[in-house]
């Protein structure tokens, strides 16, 4: 009986493919939801010097996870990405052109979520691959780009957290981090780390 039991623990412990796998789709999940409730103007608008957009860095994720897990591996995703093309500009995958919706980029970025998930089911971790535009350090490892994947797609979802933020004025929904204080509250706190911030200055 011991025995079976023991079993039926090792049945239900993750591995680490599937802990890895649960970490990329959390991190996908969070990006595209800095879309919701907002109006096309708001998901376009550039709100760093850099032109950092919320479209624009769902778009570059997606396009991205496409070579990881396509290219890399020798699987075809069958994505057109005419902004990866050798006559395009530097950071067209990271704007929404006008011709281009975001039911679009949203679709893209859940297909590049059904290419890495077929990818990862369909190999081990140790699994090699080659990243061509890594040069001499583009050989790698299924694990390696897991790990790498979950990195640029948190990095980004990041990013995203703060222009939402910055659009709406507010801390973002259900944020478990962050008490839930009311917007009074939120601008009290503020004005306490400006005065302290004034003062380290002065």
């Amino acid at each position: 009986m011991a025995g079976a039991s023991v079993d039926r623990v090792t049945d239900i412990t993750p591995t680490l493919k599937d802990t890895l796998q649960r970490y990329l789709r959390k991190e996908r999940s969070a990006l595209l939801a800095t879309l919701d409730g907002l109006e096309e103007r708001q998901i376009r608008w550039p709100f760093t010097p850099t032109g950092t957009n919320l479209l624009g860095l769902v778009k570059h994720t997606a396009s991205v996870s496409l070579g990881y897990f396509g290219e890399t591996f020798g699987r075809d995703h069958g994505q057109a990405l005419p902004w990866f093309d050798d006559d395009a500009r530097e950071n067209d995958d990271l704007w929404a052109t006008a011709g281009e919706t975001r039911e679009q980029i949203v679709s893209l970025y859940e297909a590049s979520a059904r290419e890495a998930d077929a990818t990862i089911a369909a190999l081990d971790l140790d699994s090699p691959g080659r990243v061509p535009w890594w040069g001499e350090h583009g050989d790698v490892t299924l694990g390696r780009i897991l790990v790498h994947m979950i990195a640029e797609t948190a990095h980004h979802a990041g990013h995203a957290d703060i222009v939402r933020e910055m659009l709406l004025g507010t801390a973002p929904d259900a944020d478990p981090n962050l008490p839930g204080w009311d917007a009074g509250q939120w601008a009290a706190y503020r004005s306490g780390l400006e005065e302290i911030a004034a003062s380290a200055g002065a």
